[in-house]
C-alpha cells in the first residue's frame, strides 16, 4: 500500500458548474478508484475559487453580502460533484480562515523572490488576467473568450522573480522529475517557459478589495497565484503541519487552457518554498459541441445537469470517460450520447446482463466468485499511463467478447439437450468472466459494477425487475 494524493484545478465560483469542471473531477475519480483498488491510501481534493472583483462586483450588483454569494455559489459546485459521485475526500474553499492565513504565511516565505515594480501592460477584465504584449498582438487586442477588447492598466504591484526558477524547471520537466501528459503539451510548456516572465502576484487594494490581504502591506491583496494555487498544498495544512505524508501529489489533474499557471507558475512557487514538485500534471482536452468550441456568444454551450437529466449518471459517466478522449478535444453531440446509450450501454452491457441472468436463473447456476483476474497487462498499462479512455475501451472489448462468447457456446441449447451439467459449467464461466469485467469497470462506472456484483454473487440469482441501461 501506498499514499496517493490527486488534485483537481478549483473552479472560480462566478458561474455554474460546466462541462470542463465535469472531466476534471471524472478523470481524478477514475484514479482514485482504480488506485484504492489496488490497495492505496487515497486524499483526493476537490473545491472552490471565491476571491476576485467578478464575485465581489456581482454579489454587489444583486444586492448580496460578498461571502454570503460565495457560499451559495460554492455549493453548487459541491451539489455539482456530488451529483457525479466523485470520491473525493477534501473540499477547500479559498475563503477559508486556514486557507488565508497559509497564504500569508507562504508570501512571507517566497519574500526573497519578491519584489515591488510598475506594472504598465494589458488586462482582461472578463478573465481578470494579465495580458502580455505577445498575447495582445496575437488576439489583435481583444480578448477571445469576451469579445471585449484588453485594456491598459498602469499600476504597481509585487511581482514573483520566475527567472529564479527558470533553469531547474526546464530540468524538472525534461526529465520528467515533473512529466506534464500528454507529451505534445510538455513540449508546448517548454516553448512556453523560455519567454515566460515574471509575474505579478498582487494589485492595488483600490482595484481588488475581494482577496488576501499581502502581508505587512495594506494597500495590497493577493492576486490569484498564491492565493489559488496554493490551496493544493493548504488543504494539507502547509505550512502549519509537515505534508510529507501526501506531498509531492501523485496527479494534478487541469484543462488545457489553465496548464501553463499549473506546469510553470505554480512548480515556482513550489520550487520557492523548497517543496517538491507533482509528479505528474494531466492536461485534458476540451469537449466540442459538435465540433464547435461551447461557447455562450454562440450559444451551443451544453448543460451536464440536461445531460445528466437525460439518461442519469452512469450513462454520463460512460459518455465522458469512454468517447471523450482522456487528452484531446473531443465531441458531444446529442445524437451521440443517446446513441452511444442506446447501442452499447443498453445493447451490449444491459442486454448482456438480462441476458445471462436469465440464463443462470432458469438452469440453477450459483457462480462462486473467486478472485477477480486483474491480471490484464494492457488495462494496467493504460490505467498506469492515464490513458483512461483507451482503457474503458479495452473493457469494453471484453463486454463484446462476452456476448459474442453466449452466442457461440448456445448455453440455452446444452440445456435444451439435457446436458444440464455443461450448461451449468458454461454459464458458470460467463457469470464469473462477468464479475472479473465487473471490476475492471468499477473505476468508470461504480454503480453499474456493484449493481453487476449484487445480482452474480448471490445465492440465488434473481433477473432485474428492470433492465439496467431501459431502452427509452
Amino acid at each position: 500500500m501506498s499514499n496517493t494524493y490527486l488534485c483537481t484545478a478549483i473552479p472560480y465560483v462566478n458561474g455554474n458548474p460546466h462541462i470542463g469542471h465535469a472531466m476534471d473531477y471524472l478523470l481524478a475519480d477514475v484514479y482514485a478508484r482504480y488506485c484504492r483498488e489496488r490497495g492505496d491510501d487515497v486524499r483526493f481534493q476537490v473545491g472552490t475559487d471565491e476571491h476576485g472583483n467578478k464575485v465581489f462586483s456581482t454579489a454587489e450588483k444583486n444586492h448580496i453580502p460578498v461571502m454570503e454569494y460565495a457560499t451559495e455559489n460554492s455549493q453548487k459546485f459541491r451539489d455539482f460533484i456530488e451529483q457525479l459521485d466523485i470520491s473525493y475526500t477534501d473540499f477547500i474553499r479559498t475563503t477559508d480562515e486556514d486557507h488565508v492565513r497559509r497564504c500569508q504565511a507562504i508570501w512571507e516565505r517566497l519574500s526573497p523572490h519578491i519584489y515591488s515594480a510598475d506594472y504598465d501592460g494589458w488586462y482582461c477584465e472578463g478573465c481578470e488576467s494579465f495580458v502580455t504584449q505577445k498575447e495582445y498582438d496575437e488576439h489583435s487586442g481583444c480578448c477571445p473568450d469576451h469579445q471585449r477588447p484588453y485594456i491598459k492598466l498602469t499600476e504597481k504591484n509585487y511581482y514573483l522573480r520566475i527567472a529564479d526558477f527558470k533553469a531547474e524547471l526546464r530540468t524538472n520537466i525534461e526529465n520528467d522529475t515533473l512529466q506534464i501528459l500528454p507529451e505534445f503539451r510538455k513540449q508546448e510548456m517548454l516553448r512556453l517557459l523560455e519567454d515566460t516572465p515574471d509575474i505579478s502576484i498582487s494589485r492595488p487594494r483600490k482595484q481588488l478589495s475581494w482577496g488576501v490581504p499581502v502581508p505587512g502591506d495594506d494597500s495590497q491583496v493577493m492576486y490569484v497565484w498564491i492565493d489559488a494555487l496554493s490551496n493544493y498544498i493548504t488543504v494539507l495544512g502547509y505550512p502549519d503541519q509537515d505534508i510529507s505524508q501526501w506531498w509531492p501529489a501523485s496527479a494534478q489533474f487541469v484543462g488545457k487552457d489553465i496548464l501553463r499557471f499549473h506546469a510553470i507558475t505554480w512548480p515556482a512557487i513550489l520550487l520557492g518554498l523548497g517543496l517538491p514538485l507533482p509528479r505528474r500534471i494531466i492536461s485534458h482536452g476540451h469537449v466540442l459541441a459538435d465540433g464547435q468550441k461551447m461557447s455562450k456568444s454562440i450559444g451551443n454551450v451544453v448543460d451536464p445537469m440536461a445531460v445528466l437529466a437525460r439518461h442519469g449518471l452512469e450513462a454520463f459517466r460512460y459518455y465522458f470517460l469512454r468517447h471523450i478522449d482522456t487528452f484531446t478535444d473531443s465531441d458531444f453531440t446529442w445524437d451521440k450520447f443517446d446513441q452511444a446509450y442506446t447501442q452499447e450501454l443498453a445493447n451490449d452491457l444491459g442486454n448482456l446482463v438480462q441476458r445471462l441472468a436469465t440464463l443462470c436463473h432458469k438452469n440453477d447456476v450459483h457462480p462462486v466468485a473467486g478472485s477477480p483476474d486483474l491480471s490484464d497487462p494492457n488495462y494496467t498499462e493504460l490505467m498506469t499511463s492515464f490513458h483512461f479512455s483507451k482503457a474503458f475501451d479495452c473493457v469494453w472489448s471484453k463486454i463484446q467478447a462476452l456476448n459474442r462468447e453466449i452466442d457461440s457456446s448456445k448455453p440455452w441449447e446444452l440445456a435444451k439437450r439435457g446436458e444440464t451439467e455443461q450448461a451449468q459449467q458454461v454459464l458458470c464461466d460467463l457469470a464469473q468472466k462477468l464479475l472479473d469485467v465487473s471490476v475492471l469497470l468499477r473505476p468508470f462506472l461504480p454503480d453499474t459494477a456493484r449493481k453487476i456484483q449484487d445480482i452474480f454473487t448471490a445465492d440465488d440469482i434473481i433477473v432485474p425487475a428492470t433492465p439496467l441501461f431501459p431502452k427509452p
